[in-house]
């Protein structure tokens, strides 16, 4: 089999398997942070979870599009410099910001998200350093690219701010869980998830690339659910939670 008939079949497979994580992840919420649970395994200390989960990421498409054979053009580095602003924050600030001290997450996760970023990493640091069209320095200012990236940079602001707003809710020691307010917090229960749902189908429409398509599907499949539960979590836990707060989409969902 060449490489362009597996990169094919994984770019296939990666669609249909979201569709039933999709499902799967509605009835059975991750085991992890305020859904962990006993009964799935090995743990590993919340904090380098978080890192050793996502450094694959920020390691495999910068290193595939300069080994790459495709010329690195204006366009194509600023794909790779959107790529790491989102990855070094997940894997470099994010893990020491948020208050875990104790808490634990399970190896499986921690190996599952491994996979998942490999694969990712693969498809999109493959397809932009190999198999993608080239991009001209023209490219820039195509809408495709000034849309996608603005909608990047906005859901990548969103995301910061409600992080921000959970790391403020907890008292230095303190580990439990209160109710948000402010921001978009007026309007969902998660906006850090309805901004990284910005920020990968923002990538999406500047690669204009089946890729970049397969990220948004994933993220949805795997964040709508758990925001969903976490929706559902607060409405369980805080009878004062606002009832008019939707889960992860203003006014829809």
């Amino acid at each position: 089999m060449s490489e362009q008939a597996f990169y094919d079949a994984l770019v296939v497979g990666g669609l249909l398997c979201a569709g039933i994580v999709f499902l799967v992840l509605f009835l059975v919420p991750a085991p992890y942070g305020r859904h962990v649970r006993r009964g799935w395994g090995p743990t590993i200390d919340n904090t380098a979870g978080w890192v050793l989960m996502e450094l694959p990421a920020a390691l495999t498409l910068p290193a595939l599009v300069v080994w790459g054979t495709k010329e690195i053009t204006g366009a194509t580095l600023a794909f790779v410099l959107l790529w790491e602003l989102h990855y070094v924050q997940r894997t470099f600030v994010y893990p020491f910001q948020i208050r875990s001290k104790g808490k634990r997450m399970p190896v499986a996760i921690l190996l599952s998200a491994v996979v998942f970023n490999v694969f990712n990493g693969y498809l999109n640091g493959r397809y932009l350093g190999h198999f993608a069209p080239e991009y001209p320095d023209g490219w820039m200012t195509d809408p495709r690219f000034v849309t996608g990236v603005a909608l990047f940079v906005t859901g990548f602001a969103i995301n910061l701010h409600a992080d921000r707003t959970l790391f403020r809710l907890r008292a230095p020691g303190e580990t439990g869980y209160k109710i948000p307010h402010g921001g978009l917090y007026r309007w969902v229960s998660c906006p850090n998830y309805l901004g990284e749902l910005l920020e990968w189908f923002g990538w999406a429409l500047a690669t204009w690339s089946l890729p970049g398509l397969v990220f948004a599907v994933w993220t949805v499949a795997n964040l709508v659910p758990r925001a969903w539960a976490h929706h559902r979590w607060y409405r369980t836990t805080f009878e004062d939670y606002p009832k008019d707060r939707k889960a992860v989409i203003p006014f829809v969902f």
